[in-house]
């Protein structure tokens, strides 16, 4: 579902504020360096088929977090600092990356026990 601009301007006047980004977004997790936890936020301005992962310095992945349709708005997720077998992982650099729809960016973060 997209939202025309006009539409987006309508429910202004209407309501006095939308809680719907105007565009795709990640942020970087906090805390971050972490431990044993962080949180990333990110924010889609329009429905979107999210996968969001985790993969160590070599590319390989260790965690999906999230792979699903998710509604517009703004989000977050925990990560525990484990793979996907509910191991806990080794300290060091790790890379979160969101692909929503056309939109794909990646950040570094660091696990430090």
């Amino acid at each position: 579902v997209k939202i025309a601009d006009s539409d987006l301007k309508i429910a202004l006047k209407l309501t006095g504020s939308v809680n719907i980004p105007t565009e795709f977004a990640l942020e970087q997790n906090y805390p971050n360096p972490f431990n044993p936890s962080t949180i990333i936020s990110y924010q889609l301005p329009i429905e979107s088929w999210v996968t969001l992962k985790i993969y160590n310095v070599l590319g390989q992945e260790v965690k999906t977090l999230v792979d699903e349709l998710q509604d517009a708005g703004y989000k977050f997720v925990e990560w525990n600092s484990t793979n996907n077998f509910e191991k806990t992982v080794v300290s060091g650099v790790y890379f979160y990356k969101l692909v929503a729809g056309n939109f794909v960016l990646s950040k570094k973060m660091l696990l430090a026990r």
